[in-house]
């Protein structure tokens, strides 16, 4: 592998600005795909509310009094008329509230984003721009534009700084496209995106957080142990 993935940088005009690096230990590693799917199912099992609820025989309102006698009807002896058996009864087994948060280390974690960003970096669907809008307001339209030199894909991801007013003003209406910001970025958002694509700010917020930092200290435990 190389060292790093070098991606054009565009411009708010649509035209080439420069380029990027994608370090490999990044955005070129490889794909762990069971690992990636423990950590999304982690992370939208964690999404659920638990909030679900349904009452016992014991928690339906009535039913204190015996229906009819116990012998002489011919028909089966019964206690109560919120026994499960009969309409408007208590339901048996039904969900109660529950929290389905399962634990998930941070290592494992950030091993999965850098493996959806390889996946998507090696299908050249990583993109960085340097700006959504020529001036200094918003501007959906110019923002649109830019997209579309880029990509015509359905879904797109679009990673942004927290302060970058001016392009989540822009995109934040737009159907296909997801905002996200850089420290907010995760493996189920990438996977459901046709396209990542980053302003320059963002990537290099990206990039000096814990992302790349564990993958530097998961690559330094793996040379140590070959000594």
């Amino acid at each position: 592998m190389s060292d790093t993935l070098t991606v054009d940088v565009v411009d708010s005009q649509g035209k080439k600005a420069g380029s990027a690096d994608l370090p490999a230990e990044v955005f070129d590693v490889q794909t762990n795909i069971p690992l990636i799917h423990q950590v999304v199912v982690a992370q939208l099992a964690a999404a659920r509310q638990g909030t679900h609820d349904t009452k016992s025989r014991g928690e339906v309102r009535g039913g204190g009094r015996k229906p009819y006698k116990q012998k002489g009807t011919g028909r089966a002896r019964q206690g109560s008329t919120r026994a499960p058996q009969f309409a408007g009864g208590g339901v048996v087994h039904g969900p109660t509230p529950r929290d389905y948060s399962q634990r998930t280390p941070k290592k494992m974690k950030a091993a999965a984003l850098r493996g959806a960003l390889s996946d998507r970096a090696r299908a050249g669907r990583v993109h960085v721009v340097s700006g959504f809008a020529p001036g200094t307001a918003p501007s959906t339209r110019s923002a649109l534009a830019v997209l579309d030199n880029l990509s015509g894909r359905k879904n797109v991801l679009v990673v942004v700084e927290r302060q970058d007013e001016i392009t989540w003003k822009s995109l934040r209406n737009v159907e296909r496209v997801h905002l996200l910001v850089a420290d907010q970025l995760n493996t189920y958002d990438v996977l459901i995106s046709d396209d990542v694509v980053f302003t320059q700010g963002a990537l290099d917020a990206f990039l000096a957080g814990p992302v790349k930092g564990s993958a530097v200290a998961a690559s330094s435990e793996a040379e140590e142990e070959t000594k």
